[in-house]
């Protein structure tokens, strides 16, 4: 039985694909979220998911990244992906919790290596400095 991608799923294909911010707009629930693998604490609300989701589609989004597998189950997603930063292959996983108006209302980053992980920190840091200007 196959069963058709979540709403959610196709749109973040296509924000990914298309490279359109405007459509983090309508995904991201106002009370969203945002767990990062570099930093700490959660990160609460729609404007500052919006900034982490765009500074880590233009660290993480580019050249080498390709999800690899997608699990979904009751309002959830999860998909691997691989990328490489200067050289260092990283693989990572998003969890993605939806509501039932297919807005995200909680987005979780996973990373590994080590390696990897103080890479993706540093471009980020960078890449958030710009988008906060």
């Amino acid at each position: 039985m196959i069963s058709e991608k979540p709403y959610v799923l196709n749109r973040w294909y296509e924000y990914m694909d298309k490279h359109d911010f405007t459509i983090l707009d309508e995904l991201l629930a106002e009370e969203v979220v945002f767990h990062s693998p570099v930093v700490h604490t959660p990160q609460r609300g729609k404007k500052i998911t919006k900034i982490y989701l765009m500074a880590a589609e233009k660290v993480l989004g580019a050249g080498d990244f390709v999800y690899t597998k997608e699990i979904t189950s009751n309002q959830q997603i999860m998909l691997e992906f691989t990328t490489v930063i200067d050289g260092v292959t990283i693989n990572g996983v998003d969890i993605v919790t939806y509501n039932d108006n297919n807005q995200i209302t909680e987005f979780k980053v996973m990373v590994r290596p080590l390696q990897g992980m103080q890479k993706l920190h540093q471009q980020m840091m960078e890449m958030l400095e710009n988008f906060k200007k």
